[in-house]
């Protein structure tokens, strides 16, 4: 083939390749979201929104997810369970990024309000912390090749739960969610087994934001239960039916610890409620994490007890 036939079919790639939005002479472009896309085995940096300022940061992903590891896990928990907390952390900053954009309301790909996005307390990173980050650096949690959602919470009460089941998910159910044992035994004697009371008012208010006005709380039962027994539905009244997991984030969630419940009742002028664990059940225990690290299970064994079928994989170097 002639000199001439190889130029024009140069022009020719250069042109589909224009078409196509690529180039055989610029950088790659930002992918969707804004994140950029990074040299293969290069650490990620990202726009970070600092609430408490109102200000945006570009750091690097690393120094990020060691700001989340202190904020949402206490620094002086063992490296392992730390290290587990950083792939959740991890993970969930991709998968946000690569399905939402980040957070688009903020312009950045991250944010330190726990409200739109993950815990973050740069000033509790320790060495224990950091130690954690760097054994786990660039590791992700993926389900065919795509970073998985990282549900967590504080203790399991001894079994996780779906996500239908313990967020009330209205879409389809991961297939990397599932219920299994969970060993929280190091949870404090408050999370192990709880009780919670409200007066008949607040219960009414929680059902008014629901939808549901009641002129009185005469009766409360268990409708439904999930595959690891949390309550999904309550019953008021014997026919005022809600989403136990949405009842308890109108309610309190700090106060109604858990739809792992042993009983529900109306005592005079409280509702009463008495059960195990804290949080929503999905996904990683801390408390669970918090014993395989003690019993010697590595940061990914954690991670993959937790989540099903899936690999942690390393993203970068």
């Amino acid at each position: 083939m002639g000199k001439r036939w190889f130029v024009i079919l140069t022009m020719v790639l250069a042109a589909a390749l224009v078409a196509a939005g690529c180039s055989m002479f610029k950088a790659p472009q930002k992918k969707p979201g804004g994140q950029q896309q990074a040299a293969q085995g290069a650490e990620p940096q990202i726009s970070v929104y600092m609430h408490e300022t109102g200000e945006k940061k570009t750091m690097k992903m690393e120094d990020y997810i060691a700001g989340v590891v202190a904020g949402e896990m206490k620094s002086d928990w063992p490296v392992e369970a730390l290290a587990a907390q950083a792939i959740v952390a991890r993970t969930f900053t991709l998968e946000e990024m690569e399905s939402k954009g980040g957070v688009p309301a903020r312009g950045t790909q991250a944010s330190t309000d726990i409200k739109e996005f993950q815990a973050y307390n740069a000033k509790d990173v320790n060495d224990n912390v950091k130690k954690a980050v760097e054994m786990t650096r660039g590791m992700v949690a993926v389900y065919q090749g795509k970073p998985i959602r990282t549900w967590f919470h504080a203790s399991a009460g001894g079994i996780t739960a779906t996500a239908k089941e313990g967020l009330n998910f209205r879409e389809a159910e991961p297939p990397y969610i599932q219920s299994v044992q969970s060993p929280d035994d190091l949870a404090p004697a408050d999370v192990k087994n709880w009780t919670a009371s409200f007066s008949k008012q607040e219960v009414m208010a929680a059902l008014s934001k629901m939808g549901q006005k009641v002129s009185s709380v005469d009766s409360v039962e268990i409708g439904q239960k999930g595959p690891s027994g949390r309550a999904t539905e309550l019953v008021f009244n014997k026919n005022v039916k809600v989403s136990a997991p949405d009842f308890r984030v109108q309610i309190g969630s700090t106060e109604l610890k858990s739809m792992l419940l042993d009983k529900v009742s109306v005592e005079g002028d409280k509702v009463a409620f008495s059960g195990k664990g804290y949080g929503h059940g999905v996904g990683m225990s801390q408390w669970g994490a918090n014993k395989m690290a003690k019993e010697g299970k590595k940061p990914e064994d954690i991670v993959s007890h937790y989540f099903k079928g899936i690999t942690v994989e390393k993203r970068w170097q």
